[in-house]
């Protein structure tokens, strides 16, 4: 095992301060980080001795010899423990659960986000088939402290092992209950669980509690569990890596990693790059940004994909449709550039609408109203190409459009689905509803 490189921002809020120095030694557990506000404690994910605090992370020498064991969290009320033990949204942008949960509902919803929406990515739906009591023990934990009188698993019908392992786990909880998704990007979004769940629209600066409820992703409820259950502190983090790999582009789950584990190291447990490459993705296709190899992984990381090859554009001219469901306009331009084509008109979707911090979200996920406007720029501005990075709605609504106009499509995500041997994102040819059958 390499060095373990722990960033001292893992989570919304202001990256934490380290608590240790060179030199020190660490036992899985150690509490090596503190937030200044808003935040979650960090801890050390193996024994080992530190050899750099830096200015953005941590770096620890591992020994030869691990332990299961872990430096325990101390005792007190639920929401103190799951606080004390640093856990975050490990689906997400890592907001701090023990702040999240905080909520008094009122009798509210825990909705649980088993959408596990980026394609590829299967470590949550995984967890579900394989550790789903504590998945529910982390729900009724999370109910008694949010005062929710009612809990919703929100999945896709697809997942048919793990809907019927959720069956038979809740058949005597008459307070929890499923609810089946289509197989949309983005039915993960918060505001769309809650739509979809709940039939109530949430305005882009809303968040659940508006109706109510808090969303909560798959693995966060397991780790609430440890938490609560072991004392165990947030240190490890399951994920999915996937794409280019010798042996096939089968997903590799890999379930409780410590944090700080470099891209390289899982990728060499998963079979090892076969042959030359596209990039490599940290996260998800949708909302992933290109990785190095010696780069870390932290608590919310939930994927690394490995791609195939651009294609070659030869400095053909290319429009950017930035949408809140996919990369930024950084990450759309930085794939353009992948494959040698020259950006000369930049739009965005029109339901993008911009937050205080500057980053988008969509107004209405998973529902677009067209994108006739956006197309017929990008053919005004001489576009061969278009790149766009929208959900499977919009990116429907832009293929009713812009091929008629003579411009070509790519999506962010292409490179991505060629690799796993997934649909391209292009027409929608699924219901944007499911009809349940409970």
């Amino acid at each position: 095992m390499g060095n373990v490189q722990i960033l001292l921002r893992q989570h919304v809020g202001a990256p934490c301060g380290a608590i240790v120095a060179a030199g020190d030694k660490v036992e899985k557990g150690t509490l090596i980080a503190t937030p200044a506000g808003l935040g979650a404690n960090i801890f050390s994910s193996v024994y080992g001795v530190v050899e750099e605090v830096l200015e953005d992370r941590i770096v620890i020498k591992p020994d030869e010899e691990q332990k299961e064991e872990f430096v325990p969290i101390e005792e007190g009320s639920k929401l103190e423990m799951v606080k004390a033990a640093g856990v975050v949204g490990m689906g997400g942008a890592g907001f701090p659960t023990g702040v999240k949960i905080g909520t008094d509902l009122d009798g509210g919803y825990i909705l649980v986000n088993a959408a596990e929406c980026e394609p590829g990515l299967c470590h949550n739906i995984r967890q579900i088939e394989e550790e789903c009591d504590k998945v529910i023990r982390g729900v009724k934990h999370t109910m008694e402290i949010s005062n929710a009188s009612k809990a919703i698993f929100a999945i896709k019908k697809k997942n048919e092992k793990a809907v019927q392992t959720l069956k038979e786990a809740l058949k005597d909880e008459e307070a929890i209950s499923i609810f089946l998704l289509p197989d949309i990007y983005p039915m993960g979004e918060e505001r769309a669980v809650v739509r979809e769940c709940l039939g109530i629209e949430l305005a882009p600066t809303e968040l659940p509690s508006v109706a109510k409820s808090i969303v909560i992703n798959v693995e966060t409820l397991a780790r609430v569990t440890e938490a609560i259950e072991e004392r165990k502190p947030c240190f490890s983090k399951n994920l999915t890596v996937i794409g280019k790999l010798n042996g096939g582009n089968e997903p590799h789950v890999f379930i409780d990693v410590p944090v700080g584990t470099s891209v390289s190291e899982l990728i060499e447990r998963a079979g090892g790059i076969d042959g030359e490459y596209g990039e490599i993705i940290m996260g998800g296709p949708f909302t992933g940004k290109a990785t190095a190899l010696d780069a870390p992984i932290t608590k919310t990381t939930g994927g690394i994909i490995v791609t195939i090859e651009f294609p070659d554009l030869h400095g053909a001219d290319m429009g950017v449709l930035v949408c809140a469901c996919g990369g930024d306009e950084a990450r759309m331009r930085d794939i353009a550039q992948k494959m040698n084509a020259n950006v000369v008109s930049v739009a965005r979707c029109k339901q993008a609408a911009e937050m205080k911090n500057g980053a988008l979200k969509c107004e209405r996920p998973g529902n677009c109203p067209g994108q006739v406007k956006n197309s017929l720029q990008f053919k005004k501005d001489k576009c061969e190409y278009i790149i766009i990075g929208n959900c499977s709605d919009c990116s429907n609504t832009v293929m009713g459009s812009a091929p008629k106009m003579g411009l070509k499509v790519f999506h962010q995500t292409d490179h991505v689905m060629r690799t796993i041997g997934h649909p391209l994102y292009r027409h929608l040819t699924v219901s944007k509803r499911v009809e349940q059958d409970m």
